[in-house]
Order: C-alpha cells, then sequence, then structure tokens
C-alpha cells in the first residue's frame, strides 16, 4: 500500500488530451491538487473539470511550453492554487509524421522544441520551488520510439524522445542532493485520441504487433507516472519504465507467430 499523495501540487503538461488527460486524472483521483496544462483554455477546462466532477481538485492553465515565460506562469499558477508544487509530469509532446528527404528545418525543429526545449523548460521552472523544498518529483514521458525502436517517419520525434532520456540521466545526478527524483515512462501503443478514425484494420496490425494481443491504455501509463511521484519511490532516480505490453520483446514476426500458434 503506497502512502497517500493527498494534497500534493501537481503540474501536468499536455494534459488536455491523451496520456496526459490520463495522468491528470489519476493524480486527481488519488487527492493530489492538480494543474492542468494544455495549449488551449477548453481542453484544460475540459480536464480539470472531469477531475472536480469526480471529487478531485484541479484548476486549467493556458501554457506553450515553448516559451520560458508561459512556462514561469505556469508555476506561479501552481503555487498560487494549491500553495506548492511537489510533482512535475512533463508530457507535452507533438509527433507528425515526416521522412527523411522531405522532413524540413522547421519539422525537425518544431518537434525538437516542443518535446525536448518545452520538457527543460517545464523542468527548470518547477525548480526554484522544489529545491527550496528539497523534495520534488519530475516524470518525463518519453517513448519506445527513439530510445528502444524506430519508425519511419519518426526520426525526429524518435531523437527528441532519445534525448530526453539522456537529459534525465544527468539531470537525476545534479538534483539528487535535493530530493528531487528524474524518472521516465516509456509507451508502446497506447489507445488515444490520436487513434481515432485510423480505422480498424490499422489497429489490429498494431495489436498483432504486442505479445499480450492489445494496445495500452492511459492508464497504464498514468499508473506508472504515479508510482515514480510516491515516497516509496524515493530511491528510484534516472530511471526509464517500458509500457509496452511486450511489444518490444519479440526478435522477430516469427516469435509472435509462434505464440499464437
Amino acid at each position: 500500500m503506497f502512502n497517500s499523495l493527498e494534497g500534493h501540487g501537481v503540474i501536468v503538461t499536455g494534459a488536455g488530451k491523451g496520456i496526459g488527460r490520463g495522468i491528470a486524472k489519476r493524480f486527481g483521483a488519488v487527492g493530489c491538487r492538480v494543474l492542468v496544462v494544455a495549449r488551449t483554455q477548453s481542453d484544460a477546462q475540459a480536464v480539470a473539470s472531469e477531475i472536480i466532477a469526480a471529487g478531485g481538485t484541479a484548476r486549467a492553465c493556458t501554457a506553450d511550453v515553448r516559451d520560458a515565460a508561459d512556462n514561469a506562469a505556469m508555476v506561479k499558477a501552481a503555487l498560487e492554487a494549491f500553495g506548492r508544487v511537489d510533482v512535475l509530469c512533463a508530457n507535452a509532446g507533438i509527433f507528425p509524421s515526416a521522412r527523411l528527404g522531405a522532413m524540413t528545418e522547421q519539422d525537425f525543429d518544431s518537434v525538437m522544441d516542443t518535446n525536448l526545449k518545452g520538457m527543460f523548460l517545464s523542468v527548470s521552472a518547477c525548480l526554484p520551488t522544489m529545491k527550496n523544498a528539497r523534495r520534488g518529483r519530475i516524470v518525463l514521458t518519453s517513448s519506445i520510439t527513439g530510445p528502444i525502436t524506430g519508425y519511419p517517419g519518426w526520426a525526429h520525434y524518435g531523437a527528441s524522445k532519445a534525448a530526453q532520456l539522456g537529459f534525465m540521466r544527468t539531470a537525476a545526478i545534479e538534483l539528487a542532493p535535493f530530493n528531487i527524483t528524474v524518472n521516465a515512462v516509456l509507451p508502446g501503443n497506447i489507445a488515444t485520441e490520436g487513434l481515432d478514425g485510423l480505422g480498424a484494420d490499422y489497429i489490429r496490425s498494431m495489436e498483432a504487433s504486442v505479445p499480450m494481443g492489445r494496445l495500452g491504455n492511459v492508464m497504464d501509463i498514468a499508473n506508472a507516472a504515479l508510482f515514480f511521484a510516491t515516497e516509496e519511490a524515493a530511491y528510484v532516480t534516472g530511471q526509464s519504465l517500458v509500457i509496452d505490453g511486450g511489444q518490444v520483446l519479440p526478435e522477430s514476426v516469427a516469435a509472435l507467430d509462434a505464440i499464437r500458434g
């Protein structure tokens, strides 16, 4: 049984949809006070309202993680609302597809600015209050794509997600004296709104690549993020946790065929 996180102040970026929405709702469900951060007020408010309707505490915040001033304002909003920032879930990210040769400099920079620079700015904005409290939990949303696997069209995305883990390892060393941990979740194929409209055949092909035979759900990722935020995980830092139903394990398609007869 984990000790209660009730009352802790949590910031979740990219929380308007998908995995970020799931993370925000999961923290809200255990009594954390959640700042739901999204690019649009409507998305942020919708998730905050869901948390409040379920009996939790949440505030909506509009911010662009690529902008240092927006990140500073985000932390200020959390402190004004909750009086503390215990946890940052740096989840904001984009994943447009562009193959090499067609990928432009602007395409590359756009992904890096959001996924990597945005993560850095969010972490940097939270550090003063976490260092002052001499306690903090930082959870990054990376991916299996980049650190472990590749996928055509996602060279820039994969590079950004692999770079997050390089950042994490040094950040974990630097912040350890302040009792601040830095860890990452690495989702595999997760069922989110982003899959809407892709069709049943596409979903089945994704499921076929997973030994468990199904896509993960956002709560699978949210539960891992929640663990990293607990006191029980206080001695875990600089680590990455793959949540993918075994997707990265088979050496070939034949390995999957063998278990399915």
